[in-house]
């Protein structure tokens, strides 16, 4: 049986900008996306905490050190700049794998500068 396992989450980033007129796709600092193990082109799933809106895109790079965290093409709809948004990546992994597989969390301040990661263990609230 293969279970759906949360792989990746980067926590409350800022969006930096929303692009009506391009393609769809949500640009994302290469060094967050190599923290949070995220690939070019891998599915996004993004959800807005200031509105509630939740979408599905796939990531593209922005520059190292940027911040950027870019929202474009029809999902521009759904954020703004300002807003936070929690971005996340699953896997499809066997239940016996699944029992030993931990995520890479990583956590973000208003400038979308890292601020700590863990692999597997959830921030106190």
């Amino acid at each position: 049986m293969k279970l759906t396992m949360l792989k990746s989450k980067i926590h409350r980033a800022t969006v930096t900008h929303a692009e009506l007129d391009y393609e769809g796709s949500c640009a994302i600092d290469l060094n967050l996306m190599d923290q949070a193990n995220i690939l070019p082109f891998e599915q996004l799933h993004i959800y807005n905490v200031n509105n509630g809106e939740r979408f599905t895109t796939y990531a593209i790079t922005a520059p190292r050190g940027s911040g950027t965290i870019g929202v474009n093409g029809a999902a521009a709809h759904k954020a703004s700049p300002g807003d936070l948004l929690i971005i996340c990546t699953y896997a499809e992994l066997e239940a016996k794998e699944a029992e030993h597989f931990n995520p890479a969390l990583v956590y973000v301040n208003g400038d979308n500068a890292i601020t700590h990661t863990s692999h597997g263990h959830l921030a106190a609230v």
